[in-house]
């Protein structure tokens, strides 16, 4: 199968069912374990990119949140909260297919803080400097959940199976 021709094609279809322009296909072992076009417009759920569903799908059916062994197509360069998902699942290769510099006369997705072009740019300030207001208030109980968790694994630091770095 064409995996590349297949990220397209769930793009297309989504765009001519009133969705946005995006999709993933996850592949492991040859076969496609997880798809998804973009479902922000249809369900009203900011979070519901093609990467982040197609990523909790595949995780929930291997029943890890690791991807190891896996290629992830995507439709255009990911945005930051994909790329982060995408960072935190660990697959082999992420593939994608237009870069926003090619797909912007097209089309754009700039939000309250942040246009796309500079929001890399934003993630890297200081939380104090950035254009969303943010507040620290800092409470030692807050700390106390991570000790307990550290607790009951073992001392351990780290979650258990995940691939080093």
């Amino acid at each position: 199968m064409d995996f590349v021709q297949r990220t397209i094609d769930l793009a297309r279809q989504n765009v001519a069912e009133g969705g946005r322009p995006f999709a993933t296909v996850i592949v492991k072992d040859g076969e496609i374990l997880a798809e998804s076009p973009n479902m922000v417009a249809q369900t009203s759920d900011p979070t519901a990119h093609a990467e982040i569903l197609a990523i909790r799908d595949a995780c929930t059916k291997l029943g890890t949140e690791h991807l190891t062994g896996a290629t992830i197509y995507v439709l255009a360069h990911p945005c930051p909260m994909c790329l982060g998902s995408l960072y935190y699942c660990s697959p082999d290769e992420v593939v994608f297919l237009t870069t926003r510099d090619a797909y912007e006369p097209h089309y754009v997705d700039d939000r309250k803080y942040f246009e796309l072009g500079t929001f890399y740019d934003e993630i890297a300030k200081p939380w104090q400097d950035r254009r969303m207001p943010m507040r620290h208030e800092e409470r030692e109980d807050a700390v106390e959940v991570y000790r307990l968790w550290q607790e009951r694994n073992g001392g351990e630091r780290r979650v258990k199976g995940t691939p080093p770095a």
